[in-house]
């Protein structure tokens, strides 16, 4: 039935009142999980093509480097050694593709952003590990640091649309690698209590923070049963090389029960083959010889297919992140992980523009919405990425939230239902009411469950902008984050805790 009103500030007044009104998470119209897939721009006759190929390289070329550990494991497993190269068999993959584990949750330290990551549905998420922060207002790039990391996961943890914090820069006020990846973790941990992806720089530096990280679980068996910390490794040097310490690292974070990112990150042209599609294949072939890694070490131990192949603008030799074959490769990678049934993660989202700028937003939207369209599990690098991973800025974070929750209504796409298609409204509001559906109550029922809304994006009339003093984009973002930071941190420890740990461990954050 509809609701007639003679003036529209009474409709406004009643959608007010209503956007007021707290909604359930699994009614808000953008969310974490939900399930992509719709764009596929791989056929099935090209995935099964890539497939075979990286079977074929596997096979015939291998990867060179693995640390004599990897090399016993590895051949125990089945794999062929000589002239210091492991050979991967078929059998051998196909066997190890089949212990890999398939449903895989991320957990966080609050237990309230968990990440589904079955299936094609779809989290975004920082990450990366730029050496630089992009003041806007400067204009200017500066060192990063500790509490710049800081900052950012706190901000972090007040955005709807940012699902999980991988550490999405450098810490190099800290000179000392060991301080630097423990501080990392600190810094990330204290900041938001969703999920958290940090690295190790030497295997010697594992044993220290998986201790840091059973103090702040409350022990070692909590940790091992929500392990909220996982950990990105680049395994691989492209092309088709081992990383000799990351595995080292690999090896001992997997016998601490922390989940682990198997991290390819050719660069096409470069250190990847010239075609789109050979870049795939040697980004799959690269991860497999992980998954039979890790699964020759622990079957079923949690691993994120992480296939991230780069691309090279061959005018400059400069990536080119934010181009349309960044994000053609990040949905080509999203289809080979469905192919092979495994959790998966690519980077999508992050600009070569060096500040927040229109550039920086025609190519963030792209790849975000492509890679969520693809039914990527996990979209790295999705906001506050500039300069092609060299800088990284607070408030584009902020806006970053924006544009991907758009990206997340695309993935959502259009229900089409006996409801949704109601001819019985259309009657009431043509035949019987005033000719537009503003007052109705399904209207104003549906406003937060079918339309999804920036929070600083506007969508105001040149007079009404006007009248609210012509208010600035970035300025909205840097009052945002200055608002947020004033605030405690919602994720921080336990005085007693945090104590401790400043006991145990040089801790840079003041306390």
């Amino acid at each position: 039935m509809t609701t007639k009103t003679s003036r529209r500030s009474g409709g406004r007044a009643a959608r007010k009142a209503l956007r007021a009104a707290p909604i359930s998470k699994d009614q808000r119209p953008i969310r974490a999980g939900l399930e992509g897939g719709q764009y596929q721009p791989l056929t099935q006759a090209g995935m099964e093509r890539i497939h075979q190929a990286a079977l074929d390289a596997l096979e015939q070329i291998g990867l060179a480097d693995a640390p004599p550990s990897g090399v016993d494991i590895l051949t125990k497993a089945g794999c062929d050694y000589r002239d210091g190269r492991l050979y991967f068999p078929r059998a051998m993959v196909e066997d190890m593709l089949a212990k890999a584990a398939k449903d895989i949750t991320l957990h966080s330290r609050d237990g309230q952003h968990d990440l589904d990551l079955t299936g094609s549905r779809v989290h975004y998420g920082t990450a990366g590990a730029a050496v630089h922060m992009v003041d806007v207002h400067g204009r200017e790039y500066r060192d990063s640091t500790v509490q710049d990391l800081h900052d950012a996961a706190r901000i972090v943890n007040q955005l709807d649309n940012i699902h999980f914090l991988q550490r999405p820069m450098v810490c190099r006020d800290i000179p000392d690698n060991r301080e630097m990846d423990l501080n990392s973790i600190y810094a990330s941990v204290t900041g938001t209590t969703k999920h958290v992806g940090v690295s190790f720089t030497e295997p010697d530096f594992v044993d220290d923070g998986i201790e840091l990280l059973h103090m702040i679980a409350g022990g070692e068996d909590k940790w091992r049963e929500r392990p909220f910390v996982s950990n990105s490794n680049c395994f691989v040097v492209p092309p088709m090389k081992f990383a000799t310490e990351s595995c080292e690292v690999m090896e001992k974070v997997i016998a601490a029960g922390m989940p682990v990112l198997l991290l390819s990150a050719g660069m096409a042209t470069a250190t990847a083959p010239p075609t789109l599609a050979g870049a795939i294949v040697q980004a799959v072939a690269e991860c497999l010889a992980g998954v039979c890694y890790v699964n020759a070490i622990k079957p079923g131990h949690p691993a994120i297919f992480g296939t991230w192949p780069f691309v090279v603008d061959l005018r400059t030799g400069a990536m080119s992140g934010g181009s349309g074959e960044q994000a053609l490769m990040a949905a080509g990678c999203a289809q080979m992980h469905k192919f092979y049934g495994l959790p998966g993660g690519a980077a999508s989202g992050f600009s070569d523009s060096k500040l927040p700028d229109m550039q920086a937003g025609w190519e963030q939207m792209c790849s975000n919405v492509m890679a969520g369209l693809s039914g990527l599990n996990m979209v790295y690098e999705a906001a506050g990425m500039h300069a092609s991973l060299l800088g990284f800025c607070h408030e584009s974070l902020i806006l970053g939230d924006d544009i991907i929750g758009q990206a997340l209504r695309c993935v959502r796409g259009i229900e089409v239902t006996e409801d949704s298609v109601d001819i019985d409204l259309m009657k009431s509001v043509c035949l019987d009411g005033p000719g537009h559906y503003l007052g109705a109550d399904k209207t104003l029922a549906l406003m937060e469950t079918e339309f999804a809304y920036p929070a600083l994006g506007s969508r105001t009339s040149p007079k009404e902008w006007a009248e609210m003093d012509k208010p600035d984009l970035l300025d909205l973002a840097t009052a945002r984050k200055e608002a947020i930071l004033a605030e405690p941190s919602a994720a921080r420890l336990d005085p007693m805790l945090d104590a401790e740990i400043r006991k145990r461990f040089n801790i840079y954050l003041p306390g």
